[in-house]
């Protein structure tokens, strides 16, 4: 007995000393929420892992640490968008990427045009300028990105249907309401917009735009702090490639 268990005592206490080990090494002073240290998103064909920045003496710099801008253009947005979107926060975000992104089922949108998008952006994220949303019906642009977004084009939808689904739609019936003339969104993927922050009015205007599409609002978020407040949390961006300027579906 001894000669068995004077070795097995000897690896439990060896192994023990590595695991305190291995959870020193990876715990961090600055974690994101009281129960979340870091989460990892695929970003392009790599893993990034989300966290914030450890050292706690630094600060904003460059852009985002001006307070004010001219107004109009960069003015102060409202919470709430539209009815039915939702406004959220960081928390949310983090969620947002463990579950929709992971699963394939949402899609978070950087609103804003290339020449802002090319100098960071939030892990995750697609760039899909709010200017493409607001193209006229029937854009190629506009079509390839409703489609990736889960809506499919109708045609030769009589008026008797139209009529029918109307009325199923104020019943909240068989998706009605997330059906229009030219879409039916009825499977359409979960989306998160943002852009620079409470200033900025380029999510917002994607957000509004998508809606007039008939895009159901209740599968519509707004991340109303943007990069103004991620930069501030000291959260992780990531600098794109050159392609990735373009309007790019994952």
């Amino acid at each position: 007995m001894k000669e068995t268990t004077a070795p097995k005592t000897l690896i439990a206490a060896l192994l023990t000393a590595v695991a305190g080990f291995t959870t020193a090494v990876q715990a961090l002073d600055v974690n994101m929420t009281d129960y979340l240290a870091y989460v990892e998103v695929e970003h392009g064909n790599e893993i990034v892992r989300v966290q914030r920045i450890q050292k706690q003496d630094n600060v904003l710099t460059g852009g985002f640490a001006k307070t004010s801008r001219m107004c109009p253009p960069f003015c102060i947005q409202p919470m709430t968008i539209a009815p039915g979107v939702a406004t959220i926060g960081e928390t949310e975000i983090f969620r947002f990427m463990d579950r929709e992104l992971e699963s394939g089922n949402g899609l978070l949108v950087d609103a804003r045009t290339p020449s802002w998008h090319k100098k960071g952006t939030i892990p995750g994220s697609v760039n899909i300028p709010f200017t493409v949303f607001e193209k006229a019906a029937g854009d190629p642009d506009l079509v390839t990105v409703l489609e990736d977004l889960g809506g499919v084009q109708r045609e030769g939808v009589s008026g008797f249907t139209r009529g029918a689904e109307s009325v199923l739609a104020k019943l909240d019936l068989f998706g009605a309401g997330s059906k229009t003339d030219d879409w039916d969104f009825s499977n359409a993927r979960e989306v998160v917009f943002w852009c620079n922050g409470p200033w900025c009015g380029q999510s917002p205007r994607a957000i509004k735009a998508l809606l007039a599409h008939g895009y159901p609002a209740d599968r519509i978020s707004y991340y109303r702090g943007g990069m103004q407040m991620w930069k501030i949390l000291g959260l992780t961006v990531v600098m794109p490639d050159s392609g990735e300027q373009e309007v790019v579906m994952k």
